[in-house]
């Protein structure tokens, strides 16, 4: 295997590089791995992520190990521990639906607490805030 520095830098470019490698088009990929030509095209031009099960899907066409094309995404670490987004991908008892689902809201959890770390917090003395509760009236 390639060392890391030699290496493209994102998925998309791996996978541009592995389709050129085995000499064939994006269009035959497209078709092997059951996603549209725009979609794979978009993914090697780095402007789409693609999910866990597309990236297992692009692995088969590809002959290429699915664990393999979790690690280069990031979603394996080094050790080969699979991510909560690699685990989803695999799990024969969801639907694609359901997988899509988990990993949208997934990935949104992780946004927002990125977003919410990048904010300064309040002081730890600081009062806690609270909305007053209106009467009932009689």
């Amino acid at each position: 295997m390639a060392a890391p520095k030699d290496l493209p830098e994102d998925i998309g470019t791996f996978i541009r590089d592995l389709r050129q490698t085995a000499k064939i088009s994006l269009r035959q990929l497209a078709d092997k791995a059951g996603v549209s030509n725009p979609y794979l095209s978009q993914i090697e031009r780095g402007l789409r992520k693609p999910s866990a099960e597309v990236l297992a899907q692009i692995a088969s066409a590809l002959r290429v190990s699915t664990p393999a094309m979790y690690l280069r995404a990031g979603l394996l670490d080094g050790e080969g521990q699979q991510g909560v987004l690699a685990a989803i991908a695999v799990d024969p008892e969801l639907t694609i639906a359901q997988k899509q689902s988990l990993t949208q809201i997934y990935e949104t959890f992780r946004n927002e607490n990125v977003r919410n770390s990048a904010q300064p917090s309040e002081p730890a003395d600081a009062a806690p805030r609270t909305t007053p509760i209106a009467e009932e009236k009689p």
